[in-house]
């Protein structure tokens, strides 16, 4: 049987080296915004999308049946609530180590890229994901865009993502609603 000794005269490449420790995190910028975008819609808007969610509905139900059309019914109620329940006001914090949301920290290392747009008259913080939804949108004051720019710079890249066909869809049909104008994009 063999036995191990340990070299009493290591050389310089078999000495173990302690791992660094991780930076502490450190709070860069915080600030407090809705949780979402938020438009309140009129009696118009309501009216065209009944109607529409009516015809489709109908030819939905003669095409598969009844379960189509509870799905209509609940995207419908969905966003009706969105559109009627104001969101809450939250924390945003930019740290070392990510994105903060009230405490729930979204690493770095989720986080692919990030841009700037605008929906329904606020400035939004946009960071695409690798994790489910695939995007992380956050409401920022618009005097705060460079700050954040400068900051954000340091541990991703500025650029904005292709829109999906989903976004193209939702943009298309957006678009057709009354009181919608089209999706303005700020370029940097």
């Amino acid at each position: 049987m063999e036995t191990i000794t340990e070299n009493p005269n290591p050389s310089p490449n078999q000495i173990p080296t302690a791992t660094p420790l991780p930076e502490p995190e450190k709070e860069l910028f915080s600030w407090k915004a809705p949780v979402r975008p938020f438009k309140r819609r009129d009696r118009q808007f309501w009216v065209t999308v009944i109607v529409i969610a009516v015809v489709l509905g109908m030819i939905s139900f003669l095409a598969e049946g009844v379960m189509p059309v509870i799905v209509i019914i609940s995207i419908i109620f969905l966003y009706y609530v969105l559109s009627t329940v104001e969101p809450e006001t939250v924390t945003f914090s930019i740290t070392t180590w990510g994105i903060k949301i009230v405490d729930k920290l979204n690493p770095y290392g989720n986080l692919n890229r990030f841009w700037f747009t605008r929906r329904f008259n606020d400035m939004l913080l946009i960071f695409e994901t690798s994790t489910f939804p695939g995007r992380l949108e956050v409401i920022i004051n618009p005097k705060d865009k460079d700050k954040l720019k400068t900051i954000l710079k340091k541990y991703l890249a500025e650029e904005e993502a292709p829109p999906s066909n989903i976004d193209k869809a939702a943009n298309f049909f957006a678009q057709k609603l009354p009181d919608n104008p089209p999706q303005v994009t700020v370029k940097k």
